[in-house]
């Protein structure tokens, strides 16, 4: 009995036990808790990245296709770029690039 009476008495007050068990409950035992939302916020950043990302590259595909159709030239550029088409008359030299950084 000696040890409730040094117990404040609004540590005994009936609300505030009931608030402190439901924040708790709230903001660590529910499945939609409070570390669970910031770790989805984070994924929401990310993916939103990833979408403005991925917009852009279909818009510059898309144009890049678009002049494709559009002007021969590039249609032709395109292919012995990418594709490594040559005339009939042409000798084609492939030089690889040296991907480990020597110097030799």
């Amino acid at each position: 009995m000696k040890l409730l009476n040094h117990i404040p008495g609004w540590l005994k007050n009936k609300f505030f036990i009931a608030f402190t068990l439901f924040a708790a409950i709230i903001l660590f035992f529910d499945k939609n808790d409070f570390f669970t939302q910031m770790d989805r916020n984070r994924q929401l950043h990310d993916l939103q990245k990833s979408k403005q990302y991925y917009s852009a590259r279909i818009t510059a595909i898309n144009a890049e296709l678009g002049n494709l159709r559009s002007n021969p030239a590039t249609l032709e550029k395109y292919a012995r770029e990418k594709y490594l088409m040559k005339r009939d008359n042409e000798d084609l030299f492939i030089i690889p690039e040296n991907s480990q950084g020597d110097k030799n």
